[in-house]
């Protein structure tokens, strides 16, 4: 299984298609005019395949600005989705993550922060994962510069659609996960990062999406995602 970084306009017309197949099979609620649109609002995707068969995808808009009063760096992740298949795989976190850090050579001024929006726990897991610090978490306050951050951020993406009083978005035509992927295992709602983000977005099966952010610096890896950023030996 591999990963590659690529620009957005560089996409074939194979790899949007393969892409919308594959994001039309896991959510309700997205037209193929939907996705296209959305997607001409970022700069930078990255894929995730095996024997040419694409397994998952992350789409980015990275830009830079003043927020909170200080310059950022800002990787907002778009749609996103990996398949079952390729739930088991490092694959997927090791291609994001070092995409991020070959974007951050093109942007390197101020801190580097992730803006992620997310309906699913699967998603929200990858920040307790990988990153030591992130925001909001079950066991820490948001600290009012980090809510000033997200609120900032969120403000500027999607206006009205962001409710800070939540720290969720809600969307006109929200993306609906299919069947059993709503589905929280029971096994995993007793996870105190799940059941956390089950109490924060009550709505996600609905499409809500939760409004969450991280700094993106190698000191704020986590064992596991040093490995997965290094190797094994780190």
């Amino acid at each position: 299984m591999t990963g590659r970084l690529i620009e957005r306009g560089r996409l074939s017309d194979a790899d949007r298609t393969a892409m919308f197949t594959l994001f039309d099979a896991h959510f309700d609620g997205v037209t193929r005019g939907q996705f296209d649109r959305d997607l001409e609002h970022k700069n930078w995707v990255v894929l995730i395949e095996l024997n040419d068969i694409l397994l998952g995808f992350s789409t980015i808009l990275a830009f830079e600005t003043h927020a909170a009063g200080e310059l950022l760096t800002v990787i907002y992740s778009g749609d996103t989705i990996v398949a079952p298949a390729a739930w088991g795989s490092a694959a997927f976190p090791r291609a994001w993550i070092h995409a991020v850090y070959d974007i951050r050579r093109l942007h390197p001024n101020g801190r580097l922060i992730w803006l992620l929006l997310t309906s699913g726990f699967r998603t929200y897991r990858f920040l307790p994962v990988f990153w030591l610090q992130f925001y909001p978490r079950f066991d820490e306050a948001t600290p009012p510069a980090w809510q000033s951050l997200i609120d900032g951020l969120a403000d500027r993406l999607f206006g009205s659609g962001y409710d800070a009083s939540t720290g969720r978005v809600v969307f006109d035509n929200p993306q609906q996960l299919r069947g059993q992927l709503r589905n929280v295992p029971e096994s995993r709602a007793i996870d105190p990062h799940v059941a956390f983000f089950l109490s924060q977005n009550p709505r996600h099966a609905r499409g809500d999406e939760l409004v969450c952010a991280a700094e993106l610096s190698p000191d704020n890896l986590t064992p596991a995602g040093r490995r997965v950023v290094y190797g094994a030996k780190r």
